[in-house]
């Protein structure tokens, strides 16, 4: 979406698109996925998990991280990512709004 759309567009909608972009390919649902089951994880557990090359993992992880979505500290020369709980129950908030907007009845008066 262009930047100069945006302005066009509710701050909650720009975030839901933002987070649906992030959330848009598979090897990130793995890698949260992943995370999720191991609360955290060395870059390199991702790389042998998923099968993918380090580069992709490290460009996936990015994309995750520039939305708050996972979290990472340096140890050594290694990198341990994790889940970012606040912004993950947010995310969570802003999807169930999304769902809960009145679809039931939207369903049941579709033409």
């Amino acid at each position: 979406m262009g930047t100069t759309k945006t302005d066009l567009f509710t701050a909650e909608q720009n975030e839901l698109a933002s987070l649906a972009k992030a959330l848009g390919h598979p090897a990130r649902i793995a890698i949260i996925q992943h995370l999720i089951k191991s609360k955290e994880c060395i870059n390199g557990d991702l790389v042998a998990e998923l099968g993918l090359a380090q580069a992709t993992i490290s460009q996936h992880l990015k994309e995750l991280k520039s939305i708050g979505i996972v979290q990472g500290t340096i140890e050594g020369v290694s990198v341990s990512y994790c889940m970012n709980p606040e912004k993950w129950k947010e995310i969570k908030i802003l999807m169930n709004s999304l769902f809960d907007q009145g679809l039931e009845k939207a369903l049941n008066e579709c033409c």
